[in-house]
């Protein structure tokens, strides 16, 4: 006997191990033998981060990876290292060298099954112990730097009324977008994941400002090794040398720009996320979890807003069959996913990021004790963050396809997933 087995006001799903059991009616079931249904799990990959962008430390715990997972402590680091760099990026950059300590989870180079906790200390927090101390401190309103004018864009004054809070630095530390370092240590883990199953991750800038970047259609690596090599993460030196320009015309006027950015990712199966509920929709959880970076303002899949505008014809991939490749789409506009599932074509997202709403040349705001007009208090900040953008849409994107990939194959361990994937490939080969 195998699977779940309903008796009586009881629920199973167990190993195999024998159980001695009455039922209500006191009817005997000693000896049964219960079984885990293969692929079940009992928890869906998760995580939470905690910290502030002037506080000691951004910490984050991520649950449900499975063990015997090999982690490379300097590609996770690398991932970090990656989203401080990007023309355009202000001074915090030249104080902050962020690197994720693991402080659980891991033994010698493997994860255990139990949760993974990372720590990414803020070495700018020695110029702000004061300020942000835990414990209350004495001191005036300026000594504590105080924020009483919130800034029009960001979550200063939503946050403030939400959460009845009259220093609305209490809001901005928080929902400042230093928080994403956190995330993207939680995806450069999740990376790790899916590149054990042959996935590769990309990305890319389409767009600052005025400025765009030419169509390119390269080879995923190649499209990896330029943009690394990129200042704003472009292809073709031409368009980088017209963005770094643009941003310096920007960062002179005092100003912000924000722009497009692309993740491609490939080598996916077919049949990630589901069609049969709304919430098992993939696309529809990526589009959530692009939509949550701090600054994004929209999100597509594929040709995205152009379908708008375009006849069927042009739209839909058309499919086809080989006997050495099977099943495939001839293009690949609708972006790798029909129904909210992957259907084996890379997958394609764009985000569109905001200008960042600090500006050196602050917008008219209102002083939260007097409700008289004021120009918006300055915090340091960014003229251009969009390359940077770009790694942190990459590295949440890779999470949740690494979380809906746990959900299909399942297993505790990373050999249990492997051996469920095998199986499914067989699977997917001889439809």
């Amino acid at each position: 006997m195998g699977g779940a087995f309903v008796l009586p006001n009881i629920t199973f799903l167990s190993k195999r191990i024998p159980y001695t059991i009455m039922s209500k009616d006191h009817r005997d079931f000693s000896g049964l033998q219960f079984k885990s249904v293969k692929g079940e799990r009992s928890m869906s990959l998760r995580y939470l981060t905690a910290g502030e962008t002037h506080g000691p430390q951004l910490t984050a715990i991520i649950e449900g990876l499975p063990s015997n997972l090999t982690l490379n402590f300097e590609e996770l680091n690398f991932q970090l290292q990656r989203r401080q760099k990007g023309y355009g990026r202000g001074r915090r950059m030249q104080i902050e060298k962020d690197t994720a300590q693991i402080v659980g989870g891991v033994r010698h180079g493997f994860t255990t099954g139990a949760p993974v906790a990372l720590v990414v200390e803020n070495k700018d927090w020695t110029h702000w112990k004061n300020i942000m101390n835990i414990e209350p401190i004495p001191g005036s309103d300026e000594e504590k730097r105080r924020v009483n004018r919130p800034r029009p864009g960001h979550a200063d004054l939503n946050g403030g009324l939400k959460y009845n809070l009259t220093d609305l630095r209490n809001v901005l530390e928080r929902s400042s977008a230093r928080e994403t370092a956190a995330r993207v240590a939680c995806g450069a883990v999740a990376r790790q994941l899916l590149a054990a199953f042959g996935v590769k991750i990309a990305g890319q800038v389409i767009r600052i400002g005025e400025i765009e970047a030419p169509v390119n259609d390269l080879p995923i690596d190649e499209l990896i090794e330029l943009t690394e090599q990129s200042s704003v993460r472009v292809v073709d030196k031409e368009t980088e040398l017209k963005m770094e320009s643009y941003i310096d015309k920007i960062k002179e006027e005092g100003d912000s720009i924000g722009g497009i950015v692309e993740c491609i990712v490939e080598g996916l199966p077919v049949g990630l996320g589901s069609y049969v509920q709304s919430d098992r929709k993939l696309d529809g959880a990526i589009a959530g979890a692009v939509m949550s970076i701090n600054a994004f303002k929209g999100v597509e899949i594929g040709i995205g807003f152009e379908a708008g505008r375009l006849r069927g014809s042009q739209v839909h991939d058309e499919i086809m069959y080989d006997a050495e490749k099977g099943y495939f789409r001839a293009s690949n506009r609708l972006g790798g996913f029909e129904g909210g599932m992957t259907n084996g074509m890379p997958v394609v997202v764009r985000g569109v990021m905001k200008p960042i709403p600090t500006l050196y040349k602050p917008l008219q705001s209102v002083d939260i004790d007097t409700k008289e007009p004021f120009t918006a208090q300055v915090e340091r900040s960014d003229a251009c963050a969009v390359p940077a953008a770009c790694v942190v849409l990459e590295n949440v994107v890779a999470w949740e396809i690494a979380k809906a990939f746990l959900d299909k194959f399942g297993g505790d361990s990373i050999e249990e997933i492997k051996a469920n994937y095998n199986s499914y490939l067989q699977q997917l080969e001889s439809y």
